[in-house]
């Protein structure tokens, strides 16, 4: 099984980061406001999404770009 993390840029221009099993699947959610924090903010863009084969290497990944410093290097290298 993959694991993707990915990012969304939101309509009032910040970004939410997320992980799933499931891409398709999280983006329609999203959409249809099933998810508190970005139901608010819509529409969205995926701006970027990396794939895993290991389930706590991408839950690591995600919690480091909500991070001081993975903030960061989101905005120097993913966005």
């Amino acid at each position: 099984m993959n694991w993707t993390v990915y990012i969304l840029k939101c309509s009032d221009g910040k970004f939410y980061t997320g992980f799933t099993n499931n891409l398709q699947r999280r983006l329609i959610e999203h959409r249809e406001g099933k998810s508190f924090s970005t139901s608010y903010r819509l529409p969205f863009e995926l701006v970027t999404y990396i794939v895993f084969s290991d389930r706590q290497k991408a839950y690591a990944f995600e919690k480091y770009l909500k991070s001081g410093s993975g903030i960061a290097f989101r905005n120097k290298r993913l966005i």
